[in-house]
């Protein structure tokens, strides 16, 4: 096993596996995730990331293969694993008929902090998630928002260097997905905490991870860069606002060798363009049919189109 990027690396994994019956829900899987990053692992449901959870956290036996978390083996020292990282799955952990505070204060004593320590770091992360004005309240009557929060201030408060989160923005308005997704990067940068990331939401994922990996049917497709991933198959894009486009349009558009697909939104129109294709003769129909033209941006494909590409690749 080896370290790579910004530096050792928190969680390495060598050929891990994980077979239930004939069913290989883990294939192979070779990761290292160095320290102080957002770390996304990407796949659609069944491909195999809670499983992969499961064994980093020392909750499942691997069929096969080795893996390290913060320099423990997850076999033989899964406890110690456990009492150093940071959790927030699907349950949040959270007492409703206690306060917010006294919920991190109880599981302030649980982590052993002395009550000096706890009073401080309770406030630093409270006030941090925006929620230090409402410490006093019952969780119950929190939002979905606010307990994600405070699921993630429960999460970090003993200091783990290492903090797993799966779909932590699921089911959260616009404004409480973005201040979460800033939480996220203030750990990292200003905490030097790695956080593991599972999310579906790409668009979430290109935002606020500084490396990504992408499973599929257990096995590993693609890591790297956002911007790298699907490097190759990412088809370029045109985003063209203004106004006047008509269905005529789009099935002119359409019938051209270089465009793979059109789309009319409320705004204009996006144009996936096939390898090499210019811009030029497309807006040039658009303004002899009539459009109003009034910005023309061209693109590489975001990381969702890039991410869709590669399984559509593997099930070619």
């Amino acid at each position: 096993m080896s370290s790579t990027g910004k530096g050792t690396a928190v969680i390495e994994t060598e050929g891990l596996s994980k077979s239930f019956g004939g069913l290989r829900a883990v294939d192979d899987l070779c990761l290292d995730v160095p320290a102080g990053v957002v770390f996304g692992f990407l796949g659609p449901n069944g491909a195999g990331k809670t499983t992969t959870i499961r064994m980093l956290l020392g909750l499942m036996e691997p069929t096969s293969g080795e893996a390290r978390v913060l320099g423990f083996d997850v076999r033989t020292q899964a406890a110690r694993v456990r009492e150093r990282v940071g959790v927030l799955l699907d349950n949040d952990g959270l007492y409703e008929r206690l306060t917010a505070y006294d919920n991190l204060d109880y599981y302030g004593e649980i982590y052993r902090l002395s009550r000096t320590e706890r009073q401080s770091r309770i406030r630093r992360l409270l006030e941090h998630m925006g929620l230090w004005d409402r410490r006093n309240e019952r969780v119950r009557t929190y939002s979905r928002g606010m307990r994600q929060k405070l699921g993630l201030a429960r999460a970090i408060l003993h200091g783990p260097l290492l903090v797993f989160l799966d779909e932590p923005t699921s089911g959260l308005d616009a404004v409480s997905a973005v201040s979460l997704r800033e939480g996220l990067r203030n750990l990292a940068l200003r905490e030097g905490v790695t956080v593991f990331l599972t999310t579906h939401n790409l668009a979430e994922a290109e935002k606020v991870c500084d490396r990504v990996a992408v499973i599929h049917r257990g096995r590993l497709i693609a890591e790297g860069l956002p911007s790298e991933i699907g490097t190759g198959i990412r088809r370029p894009r045109l985003e063209i606002a203004g106004y006047g486009f008509t269905p005529g349009m789009v099935a002119a558009l359409e019938s051209r060798p270089e465009v793979e697909r059109v789309a009319l939104g409320e705004d204009g129109l996006t144009i996936d363009l096939n390898e090499g294709a210019s811009a030029a003769p497309l807006v040039r129909l658009l303004v002899d049919m009539g459009a109003g033209i009034e910005e023309v941006r061209k693109q590489a494909a975001g990381l969702e189109e890039a991410f869709i590409a590669l399984l559509k690749e593997q099930q070619a």
